[in-house]
């Protein structure tokens, strides 16, 4: 194989398909980063049985041929190297990278042994990168870590005509976003559970074409495949990730609610005191919400060694007879940080309908406006001491 492009290019290329690498392979062969060059261009990619990625960029290829490289110490060549045209060579063992004067040998790994790449699915519809990525992001932070609960580490994706619907949950907050979308002639449902972290870095790594194509192959078995595809700044990019397996709870309902009392603040005002006042807060305490009439307090302490009490202006409106009852909330500070982090709105509502039952969050474009149907973020309120 030997081939010439430029050192953006590849430096670009190399980067990209190398983050999708695992950090400890299960087999050394899955450390790999695949170079195939074919007519006028040049496939980089990689894949760890779970998770594939595959960049194709354009090349002056004098020899074709298809060759196995260490994926991370490549992207470590490939960025160090002088602003200059790359040339790359290889023979049966070995690949040579000359930039300039410059010039690096590598020992190549058996190809035959990498398995291979997943075949990308059917095209579902289209989607805006920028929308898509600021979807992903306003979810996956109510997603579980807890690789032991796999079906709440993913983010379950559900087609309806031309809605696009997001939804995440930890079992203790969640949150749903709905865009819209272009889906192929024939596509009007769907769903599939996908790793909420491929899918946050994937939705990321899209971002500099402006659509993002989805191809879904099946939509609610463990071994299906969902796929996505852009154009990025120096080549057409594909990232394909297997599903999770399981079903995921039910909790539709629970962004429904009528409230007893609803408080609508400024967003940065109330994030920005709930970060200093959960400073003092104990571990596993709650950050407790004071309502009152025009204003709310926060309020958090750690024993008698510390507390914080902060008081921020508020529209309070109580909608029920009831509705005296609900004077504090308990939340856990960093699910309401992280919550009022991602509605991405000037303005936030609160709704609450009774001591100990879930928050809704929604965002607020004016403060006397009516808030947004299409995010809705609900939060488990702690039990706060008698």
């Amino acid at each position: 194989m030997k081939i010439r492009l430029e050192r953006d290019v590849l430096a670009d290329a190399v980067q990209w398909a190398a983050r999708s690498l695992p950090n400890r392979p299960s087999v050394p062969i899955l450390a790999g980063l695949r170079v195939a060059a074919q007519g006028d261009q040049v496939v980089f990619s990689s894949f760890d049985y779970e998770t594939s990625a595959r960049i194709t960029v354009p090349a002056t290829v004098t020899e074709e041929g298809v060759a196995l490289v260490s994926g991370r110490l490549l992207a470590d060549i490939a960025r160090s190297l002088p602003a200059k045209p790359v040339e790359i060579a290889c023979d049966a063992s070995r690949m040579e990278l000359t930039c300039g004067s410059a010039r690096f040998t590598l020992q190549l790994l058996p190809v035959t042994e990498y398995p291979e790449l997943p075949t990308m699915p059917e095209a579902s519809g289209t989607i805006q990168s920028d929308a898509l990525a600021r979807a992903v992001a306003q979810v996956v932070v109510a997603a579980g870590r807890d690789e032991l609960l796999p079906v709440f580490t993913g983010v379950r994706l559900e087609i309806d005509g031309d809605t696009l619907s997001l939804l995440a949950t930890d079992r203790y907050r969640m949150a749903l976003k709905e865009i819209s979308w272009q889906p192929t002639s024939g596509r009007s449902g769907g769903a599939a559970l996908v790793p909420a972290r491929v899918l946050n870095e994937t939705a990321k790594s899209m971002t500099s074409g402006e659509q993002v194509t989805l191809s879904l192959a099946s939509g609610e078995a463990g071994d299906g495949l969902i796929g996505f595809s852009g154009d990025g700044s120096s080549g057409v990019r594909e990232i394909t990730t297997r599903l999770l397996d399981g079903e995921f709870p039910k909790v539709r309902h629970l962004m429904s609610v009528t409230p007893t009392v609803t408080v609508r603040a400024n967003t940065q005002e109330i994030l920005a005191a709930v970060r200093r006042v959960a400073l003092v807060a104990e571990r596993n305490t709650s950050l407790r919400m004071i309502i009152d009439d025009g204003a709310i307090t926060l309020e958090a302490a750690t024993g008698d060694q510390a507390q914080a009490v902060e008081a921020l202006e508020a529209v309070v409106e109580r909608h029920h007879p009831d509705a005296a009852a609900m004077t504090a909330a308990g939340f856990n500070p960093h699910y309401l940080s992280d919550a009022l982090n991602a509605l991405d709105a000037p303005y936030v509502n609160f709704s609450f309908t009774a001591p100990g039952k879930p928050c809704l969050l929604t965002p607020l474009v004016e403060l006397d406006g009516e808030p947004s149907g299409d995010y809705r973020h609900v939060i488990m309120l702690m039990r706060l001491p008698s």
